[in-house]
């Protein structure tokens, strides 16, 4: 399989889990304001125009990171990335994954847009300071997202979470929050993608 990616996007996630599971892939840099990549016209890979993009070897191709992330831990379900599915508990898991989805994900999308007046990044700021104070008494009492087990989503909620250091938001009063991201970023496989993203593969 063949995941298309853009070094630190969305499309990080799915690159963490492909390293959690140890599933052989290709990685292709896509250059997204350019829409291209080694191959030549991105568009032609996926008409949305953004990444992530997981090419299966019989052709088919799948979008969107909470897709993706599920249709990955499905490969090896022993690896506990996920809770089996048709449990609570995986419904519990897509609810995670809705959450970081249209909260935290496309919460924070406006942050990163240059056209973006002030006072409309001060009230985007303000709104995932409560998401932030709610994933902060979560992790109180929690060593991930689900409990003790590391899954799928904690590799999206960190890659969403480490936008903050991009964008210099001040996270330093969510304590509990600061110490997952360090436990989820000392993951071998976190270092792993961080590597080869780095190298442009």
């Amino acid at each position: 399989m063949t995941l298309f990616f853009s070094p630190g996007a969305c499309s990080f996630a799915p690159h963490i889990v492909l390293h959690e599971l140890d599933l052989k892939h290709q990685a292709q840099k896509v250059d997204l304001r350019a829409k291209t990549w080694s191959g030549g016209d991105y568009l032609k890979v996926n008409p949305k125009g953004y990444v992530p993009t997981l090419e299966l070897g019989n052709g088919d191709k799948l979008t969107e990171t909470a897709a993706i992330l599920q249709y990955l831990v499905d490969q090896k379900p022993e690896a506990n990335l996920a809770p089996p599915t048709g449990t609570m508990g995986r419904y519990h898991f897509i609810e995670w994954l809705t959450f970081i989805s249209t909260e935290m994900h496309k919460g924070i999308g406006p942050l990163w847009k240059r056209d973006t007046p002030a006072d409309y990044k001060a009230i985007v700021i303000q709104h995932l300071g409560a998401r932030f104070s709610f994933l902060n008494e979560h992790f109180k009492t929690n060593t991930f997202l689900m409990g003790e087990q590391f899954t799928a989503a904690d590799a999206y909620l960190y890659t969403i979470l480490n936008w903050t250091h991009f964008l210099k938001i001040d996270v330093t009063g969510y304590p509990s929050m600061e110490g997952y991201m360090e436990r989820v970023g000392a993951r071998p496989s976190v270092r792993a993608a961080k590597m080869m993203e780095s190298k442009g593969e």
